[in-house]
């Protein structure tokens, strides 16, 4: 009994060591866009949009957070209940080509606007239905997206043939 006293302790203080140890994984690098509120990715800001007329006049400016990798472009607004009306998100893609997108696991209506590389809008879908799995095309090559909230296009007057600018950190 007095040797399993001594014992106890350590085997104890062992179990816990190993269970620390094991429960840490240093090769996993964090997500892009990862930090979680409330249960929900966090907005960050990561540069500032201004849609602008063909003339370059100034229409509006948001700011932007950035999906211009794989995993972010994937992850997108999903699972978000809010945005302001003064965010949105840049998705940039590689290349120039027939883009389309689906509201899988987005919880708020969207706007999703299609940029060539001349950052002319080629296309809008407004008014995008939440949880669709529905395809929404872009009517052209495209290579940004940009995603803001629903009837975001139609309170500001963006339209097929305006353009884009934007910053990034």
């Amino acid at each position: 009994m007095l040797v399993m006293r001594k014992l106890l302790p350590i085997v104890i203080l062992s179990i816990i060591s190993l269970l620390v140890v094991s429960c840490q994984d240093n090769t996993e690098q964090p997500i892009k866009h990862a930090q979680i509120s409330d249960g929900q990715p966090k907005f960050e800001k990561e540069g500032e949009l201004s849609f602008l007329k063909p003339d370059g006049a100034q229409i509006v400016k948001i700011n932007i957070e950035v999906a211009d990798d794989e995993a972010s472009r994937q992850q997108g607004l999903m699972n978000r209940s809010f945005m302001s009306n003064e965010q949105g998100m840049l998705f940039i893609f590689d290349k120039q080509e027939p883009q389309a997108f689906w509201m899988r696991n987005t919880i708020i209506s969207l706007d999703i606007i299609y940029v060539n590389t001349q950052k002319e809008i080629v296309s809008i879908v407004e008014d995008a239905a939440p949880f669709s799995d529905r395809s929404l095309p872009s009517k052209g090559p495209a290579i940004y997206v940009v995603e803001v909230n629903g009837g975001f296009c139609a309170q500001h007057g963006i339209a097929s043939g305006d353009k884009i600018d934007f910053t990034t950190k």
